[in-house]
């Protein structure tokens, strides 16, 4: 096993170093000049077509679920443990000018988000008597063409084995983390995942979507009012924090108190990796979810994909770095969920502000896991073929790890998990850049046909290709 894990970490130093940095970036650049930064642009209609469509109840066309329910399933994979632990490593091994740059990947994911739910979108098919299937497989295989098809099916291999890992057993382990700051035993907390997971992903999307309607809203808020309310605390000392993380973002951090200091290449390579790791822009796995919503074209559920990487990064993220900066807590040589904690305590206690992070964390990781659980059948069907047999040995499949998960550790599969999760970037990245034209008609034929209506809530059909898949 120390050979497996010597030999990843070198895999992964490639795979999440420069070399994968500069291909995400890129192509979030790129994307964002062929959109006309569509992100900067129409950061305005994305509230009016994601909030205000959901409170007048608009949800028009095809799909299985609301649009609404599509985003929280997709948030509940992307919500989670890098918005806490990810966030404290960041700025443990940047400085705080690393959130500069997680900023920078949060505003280029946008556009790459966009992108991957629009064709996410136009190239979903409807299984025989099963919900829509989308995400990277679908739109590679039917969007470059059959010669593609080897490339569609690397995806949705990875995919399949990557959710085992990063969705399940990475997930349980850190409901089993949480739950021991209350003195829950990890044999406990497996068993009742077991059970909670088990009762929600066996009724498929439509079951998940009534959970992650509740769960992901509710952490959120919950997260939320104990974070402002320690930024409400040191309010007056906001510009200064912003100022450094600025400023540190192009200059190197100088060592103070148990921080050892870090250079401007490390603020870089921690803030995007670990903003990448948060909002999964680029990945693949969110257009998943978000090609069972109902709607009558692409670019409105695109729209859902942007709101998505900002309410992850730009709220949420800014959120925890700032308690974890203003409370002074980043000094203090802790890393991690450790750290995150450590600056709720200094308002909330140690007692309060360990419960609030453990039990979000614990939250989240729920929510991940049966999103995840959705993300990796529906790749295992479209390997395998599609049907109620593959999808239901998949779930069967998945619980048995959900107890796993919980009461091992984790250093290897980490690690493995690390890896997988880069390598299914990589078909995703490559067909984004390829289709990237077809995002661009879509949104031509959008804003030709809603750019003057104000509610812009009028049916209409476009060629999406949400035709059903042949038995």
């Amino acid at each position: 096993m120390e050979d497996v894990l010597k030999f990843t970490n070198i895999l992964n130093a490639y795979l999440w170093g420069v070399p994968m940095i500069v291909a995400i970036i890129g192509v979030g650049v790129f994307l964002a000049v062929m959109s006309r930064f569509i992100q900067l642009r129409r950061f305005l209609r994305m509230w009016r077509e994601t909030f205000v469509r959901t409170f007048r109840g608009d949800s028009a066309g095809e799909g299985d679920i609301s649009p609404f329910q599509a985003v929280n399933v997709a948030l509940g994979g992307t919500v989670g443990v890098g918005n806490i632990a990810g966030v404290a490593t960041a700025i443990a091994m940047g400085g705080p000018g690393a959130i500069f740059w997680m900023w920078v990947s949060g505003g280029l994911g946008m556009g790459t988000k966009f992108f991957e739910v629009a064709l996410g979108i136009h190239y979903r098919q409807r299984e025989p008597g099963g919900p829509m299937v989308g995400g990277p497989m679908m739109y590679i295989s039917r969007g470059m063409g059959p010669s593609w098809k080897w490339l569609a099916s690397v995806f949705a291999l990875l995919g399949a084995l990557t959710a085992f890992v990063i969705g399940n057993m990475v997930q349980s382990n850190s409901v089993a983390e949480g739950l021991s700051y209350f003195h829950v035993p990890a044999w406990a907390t497996g068993v009742g995942l077991l059970v909670f997971v088990g009762l929600v992903t066996i009724g498929g999307i439509k079951r998940i979507a009534h959970v992650a309607i509740v769960c992901v809203p509710f952490m959120c808020i919950l997260y939320m009012i104990g974070a402002l309310a320690i930024i409400s605390w040191k309010i007056a000392y906001v510009p200064s924090a912003l100022m450094m993380i600025v400023q540190d973002a192009f200059r190197p951090t100088a060592a103070a108190g148990g921080f050892a200091g870090a250079a401007v290449m490390q603020a870089i390579r921690y803030g995007i990796a670990r903003g990448v790791f948060s909002n999964e822009a680029g990945l693949g796995s969110a257009p998943i979810a978000h090609a069972t919503a109902r709607t009558d074209h692409p670019v409105r559920q695109a729209f859902w994909g942007m709101m998505e990487v900002f309410v992850d990064t730009i709220i949420m993220c800014t959120a925890t770095a700032l308690v974890i900066i203003l409370t002074g807590a980043w000094a203090s040589g802790e890393t991690g969920a450790s750290l995150t904690i450590q600056g709720f305590s200094s308002l909330l206690g140690m007692k309060v502000g360990s419960a609030v992070v453990a039990f979000c964390m614990a939250l989240t990781a729920y929510d991940t896991n049966i999103a995840w659980c959705f993300y990796g059948e529906t790749c295992a069907v479209y390997l395998l073929g599609h049907g109620r047999i593959i999808r239901y040995t998949y779930r069967f499949m998945w619980l048995p790890l959900v107890l796993v998960g919980a009461v091992i550790k984790l250093d290897v599969i980490w690690s493995i998990a690390d890896t997988m999760n880069g390598l299914m970037a990589i078909p995703n990245l490559i067909a984004l850049v390829v289709l990237a034209p077809v995002v661009v008609r879509l949104i031509r034929d959008f804003e030709g046909k809603f750019s003057h209506s104000q509610n812009a809530s009028e049916p209409h059909k476009i060629p999406v290709r949400s035709d059903t898949i042949p038995d």
